[in-house]
Parts: C-alpha cells; structure tokens; sequence
C-alpha cells in the first residue's frame, strides 16, 4: 500500500511542512509521536496521510497535546494495516455526511474545484469533521470535499491546504 504523509507545522503563524515516514508506526500515538518530533514547540502540527488515492487521514495536535482525528471513509480502517492503525479507535463524525446537502452547495470563490460535483455514495467519513474549523474549514466543507466523487485525497488536501494557508510548503514537498 502507497501513502504519502505530509506534516504541516505552524510556528508563530509560520507554516513549514515536513514528509512523516509511518513504516513501522505500532498505532495511532507512535504516530502522533513522529509528528511532535518534527517540531517540538509546534502551535499546531496537522499530518495529512494520502492511500493509494483512496483514502485521507487528517490527525491534528495542538501544541503537541490533544490528537485529534479524521478519516475520509471508515472503511480504510478495514482495508489496510495503515488504515486500522490510524482509525482503528475512531467513530463516526458528530455531522452526518447524509445530514450536509452536497449536491447542490454554492461554488467556494476560492476553491479550485470549478462546479459541484456528484456525491460519492459511498463516502463513509469517520473522527473528528470539525478538527479544522477554526482554520477556516468548517466540517460540512470537509465532508463535502471528502464526498465528492472525483476529488482524490491529493486534491482534498491541496484544497484544505491552500485555505488554511500551508498550500504552498505542502505543495513544495509533494513536487521534492
């Protein structure tokens, strides 16, 4: 299985982004380990992990305490090692993706998907939708980036990212 996993830390309002190796990470706290260790005195350290354009975990520490944990569709959890050691412990999100009209949602300005998109059916979110809304990605909007068939968790997180303002760092080690 294939996955890229971006660290994306925020110093002083400073974003950096780093590329987190999860070989032979035990569960979801050696992985929040890995990324404390990147930058210790981190005010907020998000780590985005993309499966083999499948799937997309999100994990949040804020200033190295409180994980936090999104997955794209639970079924990770039952396909893959990758996925069973980063959801394994999750539920489902607090907001229903049946709960959020996706279909007919007004264009972002800002984003770069051009039209709404049909929804996948089966887009099974898990954790924590809402670990980015103080970052200016309300839970409905991750779930609606999740949802739309189409989008791969390259492209979800290139759109988050871009919106809490790490695109470019992201994007630069995605290229490295």
């Amino acid at each position: 299985m294939s996955y890229f996993a971006a660290a994306a830390i925020r110093v002083a309002d400073e974003w950096t982004a780093a590329e987190v190796s999860l070989a032979d990470a035990a569960d979801v706290e050696d992985v929040a380990d890995r990324l404390r260790d990147v930058e210790p005195t981190a005010d907020l350290s998000l780590l985005f992990v993309e499966s083999d354009d499948s799937y997309l975990v999100i994990l949040r520490l804020d200033h190295g305490e409180d994980l936090r944990v999104f997955g794209s569709d639970a079924a990770f959890a039952e396909e893959s090692r990758m996925g069973a050691l980063l959801l394994g412990d999750v539920g489902a999100p607090t907001i229903e993706i049946d709960a959020v009209d996706l279909a007919i949602a007004p264009p972002d300005p800002d984003s770069t998907v051009d039209e709404p998109q049909p929804v996948a059916a089966d887009a099974d979110p898990a954790g924590d939708a809402d670990l980015l809304a103080d970052l200016g990605v309300p839970a409905v909007k991750l779930l609606e980036l999740c949802a739309h068939d189409g989008m791969l968790p390259s492209d979800v997180t290139a759109e988050v990212c871009q919106v809490i303002g790490c695109g470019d760092a992201v994007e630069e080690l995605r290229e490295a």
